[in-house]
């Protein structure tokens, strides 16, 4: 089900928002809904790392390159 919500924004943010809308030949509610889905996500992983990081440096796991040479 889809559901819609109101926001205000910035005159400014409204006629970058229609540019990008015609260059990308994208409806602007989808920029928008695209915008947020990305946001969201990058939300949802800060949050799990947030709360593996305690358990991944008692382990010793600090580095990406760790992480890398721990799945080899």
């Amino acid at each position: 089900m889809n559901q819609s919500l109101t926001i205000r924004i910035s005159d400014d943010m409204r006629r970058d928002l229609d540019d990008l809308s015609k260059f990308e030949n994208k409806p602007v509610s989808d920029l928008v809904r695209e915008s947020l889905q990305k946001y969201l996500a990058v939300q949802k992983f800060r949050k799990l790392r947030n709360a593996v990081l305690p358990f991944a440096e008692s382990e010793g796991v600090l580095t990406d390159e760790d992480v890398f040479n721990n799945l080899k």
